[in-house]
């Protein structure tokens, strides 16, 4: 019999090894199986790459303004090489802490691939050694997710990417045509813009980034539009050929047939739950649509499997798998948890950013809950015109009668971490009033939630009064 341990992961992304160092935490002995670094799809191919390209992209679009500061920077240029390098960078360098993290709470990382034998026992895989055996009293699922391929013809053509091909290319294509108008697509899209590449995104919706609030959506659509991306809504898409060496996109739109051509076709219509070699069938685990069925507790239908991540088909999110990571392993270790997915924020580096927290006015309509709507556009913020960043605003939904903060809807500088403060409203069921009577550094970018909130009640200090209404 091989090694034995408290507590088995499989997985080493963000639902994974916080599942790994929550159970150390607890006292457990832990082993954590993963095939390649440490972090996952988020740290090595997602999340953190995309971000540090933000960030020189944020970096060039405010020297390109810089003279309006009075700062004389001279024609800003960039070098696409060195963007990716620094990318690198970041991500070895994050992959090396969480590889000390390891190491600090005593987990043991075990290289290859885990396969489920039966409940506590999971066979260890690697290309060129003997697969060896490990018992554990628990196991908790933590595999992930890989790029969703719609069936479209012609996605197995050169110059066909997936976004994690996307993020190992060399140089900047001159023309990019992006399938999907989702988080995935639209941050590309505005990487892509910024550089001069000219972008077309096809959506088959009505609208793009769907869980997010319709309003801010259709806001960023107009902004991306005056950018000079091309933007196609309703519309499928029905193939991808090559042409003179080139691709054609072919798609359906409401007024007929279109197509567009393009040196490179990013497919990026979402992500699907990875599940491959797990053995699940013949270990009873009962899975739907490709994904692990869990309950709140993120128990799967065998006791003592649990399963964490984009694996249970859920919110497809980095801080929703840490967190669903953390449950599994503190239920799995005979603590009662639950998860809770009232306040889950949704966020999107675009530039400018957009985010999101509860229900948007949409689900409030449908949900049949009373509510009322209040605004504040960065425009009116004195930290915003300093920076000199003034698109958007913040946008608060509340409960009728009671003031609860049902929903958080920012676009603007920042969003991504203004939006915390509406997830914590929402968890501890804070009203407008709370928001409002809480003092806000000045001048700083949150005021202009403070001022949102302001507007749910007899108004905002710095907007003109509302209109009565009779």
């Amino acid at each position: 019999m091989g090694r034995e341990y408290d507590i088995a992961v499989i997985g080493g992304g963000p639902g994974g090894y916080a599942a790994a160092i929550r159970a150390a935490q607890l006292g457990a002995k832990v082993a954590l199986v993963e095939k390649d670094k440490l972090g996952g799809v988020c740290l090595n191919r997602g999340c953190i790459p995309t971000k540090a390209l933000v960030r020189s992209i944020e970096l060039l679009r405010q020297l390109e303004g810089a003279d309006k500061f009075g700062v004389i920077a001279g024609k800003p240029a960039f070098d696409f090489a060195r963007m990716m390098t620094r990318k690198r960078e970041v991500v070895e360098r994050l992959v090396a802490g969480l590889e000390a993290l390891m190491k600090a709470n005593k987990i043991e990382v075990l290289r290859g691939t885990g396969e489920l034998l039966k409940p506590g026992l999971l066979r260890i895989s690697r290309e060129g050694d003997e697969a060896w055996e490990i018992t554990a009293a628990r196991i908790v699922i933590a595999t992930g997710s890989i790029p969703a391929k719609p069936p479209i013809p012609g996605l197995d053509l050169e110059g066909v990417l997936t976004s994690d091909d996307f993020l190992e290319l060399e140089k900047v294509p001159a023309e990019v045509v992006i399938v999907g108008g989702g988080v995935i697509g639209i941050e590309f899209a505005t990487i892509l813009n910024a550089l001069g590449t000219k972008v077309t995104i096809v959506e088959m919706l009505p609208r793009i980034l769907p869980p997010i609030d319709h309003e801010l959506a259709r806001r960023l659509r107009r902004l991306l539009r005056h950018r000079g991306l091309e933007i196609h809504l309703n519309s499928p898409v029905r193939e991808i050929r090559p042409r003179d060496g080139r691709l054609l996109v072919r798609f359906e739109t409401p007024q007929g047939e279109g197509e567009v051509e393009a040196e490179k076709v990013l497919i990026a219509t979402g992500r699907t739950p990875y599940t491959l070699g797990l053995n699940l069938k013949e270990v009873g685990v009962k899975v739907e649509r490709g994904a692990i069925v869990v309950d709140e507790r993120l128990r799967t239908s065998v006791p003592g499997i649990y399963a964490a991540g984009d694996v249970t088909g859920g919110t497809m999110l980095a801080h929703v798998a840490t967190r669903e990571g953390e449950v599994a392993a503190e239920n799995a270790l005979g603590h009662e948890r639950w998860m809770d997915y009232r306040a889950v924020p949704n966020c999107i580096f675009s530039v400018p950013e957009v985010a999101s927290v509860g229900l948007t006015e949409e689900e409030a309509k449908e949900k049949g809950i009373p509510y009322k709507v209040s605004r504040f556009p960065f425009l009116a913020s004195g930290r915003a015109l300093t920076m000199g960043e003034t698109e958007g605003m913040v946008k608060m939904i509340c409960e009728e009668g009671t003031g609860r903060v049902l929903g958080l809807h920012i676009m603007g500088p920042h969003a991504t971490e203004l939006v915390a403060e509406g997830a914590l409203a929402i968890r501890l069921g804070a009203t407008a009033r709370d928001i409002a009577e809480t003092i806000h550094a000045h001048p700083t970018l949150s005021e202009a939630v403070m001022e949102a909130a302001f507007e749910q009640l007899e108004g905002s200090i710095h907007l003109p009064p509302r209109r009565k209404t009779r």
